[in-house]
């Protein structure tokens, strides 16, 4: 089925999203990480729109969704999630497997946390909860974490450079001949725009506040006990496979696959994703009416 190319307005934010599959279909929910958008479903959506319907939005800050400037909206991960929160309630979604990725997670397990009857099942793929998850190159963001001085925030701008971007979140651990330019070459262009960096900058600033609810989210798990499939890129140099087993802790029956790629794992294994997405989506919404 075809992707289609929408956007919604809530409040004063028009989302931009993609969507394909039947309309009366069990919901699957993409949220994109740092510094992309939704592009990054780009081949992910066509291996799922058979059976599902895929709806997957740009965070505000990202993309193609049109916010309003700094000083006038505040870009922080709880306002990301009130936008996405409404998103869900003007598409009457009021049932959804959530996919999280990098910022996917904290913002999608806000919602899970507000509304748990809504979510249906989670895959997180690279989408961090746990402290486990962190690796060892953390340490400019925690300081400025830490300290909010104007010398912090700009020991985190390199984080958001070009060649970060290319070589570091999308080449390392990546086959690069499977790593498609299309994906990062169009996220620099987007850090490029006017102001883009110095919303990423407050968004670094205020991912402490994901790190303060961690236990929160935890206690989400451990409560409402949401099927959940960890498929993992084991070579992110940011968040670890530890951050994936460690969903065990909480979700004894999580079932974790790491996958021989990086952070941005859609790039060079969809196919596989999709392939456990598909096999696990079909085993625990058994009961959740699926296109045939």
């Amino acid at each position: 089925m075809p992707t289609r190319y929408k956007s919604r307005k809530v409040g004063e934010v028009g989302v931009f999203y993609r969507e394909a599959g039947p309309a009366d279909a069990p919901v699957v929910l993409l949220l994109h990480g740092f510094p992309t958008a939704s592009h990054m479903f780009r081949d992910l959506i066509p291996l799922l729109a058979d059976r599902y319907r895929i709806v997957a939005p740009d965070l505000p800050g990202f993309g193609q969704t049109k916010a309003p400037p700094r000083g006038k909206f505040d870009y922080n991960f709880d306002r990301l999630a009130d936008v996405i929160e409404g998103f869900t309630e003007a598409l009457s979604l009021d049932r959804y497997a959530l996919y999280i990725f990098d910022y996917g997670a904290p913002v999608g397990l806000r919602l899970a946390m507000r509304h748990p009857e809504r979510v249906s099942a989670i895959i997180s793929q690279n989408g961090n909860a746990y402290v486990d998850g962190f690796s060892d190159q953390w340490g400019p963001w925690e300081a400025y974490w830490r300290d909010p001085s104007e010398a912090n925030r700009e020991a985190c701008r390199p984080s958001l450079s070009p060649d970060t971007i290319k070589n570091w979140q999308y080449g390392t651990g990546a086959d690069p001949e499977l790593l498609s330019p299309d994906g990062y070459e169009l996220d620099i262009a987007y850090m490029a725009r006017p102001d883009a960096e110095e919303i990423q900058l407050d968004l670094i600033r205020d991912y402490r506040n994901n790190v303060a609810i961690y236990p929160d989210l935890q206690s989400y798990f451990r409560n409402h006990r949401p099927p959940l499939l960890a498929a993992w890129g084991r070579h992110d140099p940011a968040f670890i496979p530890a951050g994936a087993e460690a969903y065990k802790r909480d979700l004894p029956d999580a079932e974790v696959h790491l996958l021989d790629t990086g952070h941005f794992a859609l790039e060079t294994h969809a196919s596989a994703i999709a392939a456990l997405m598909r096999d696990f989506l079909d085993r625990v919404l058994p009961m959740e009416r699926r296109a045939t």
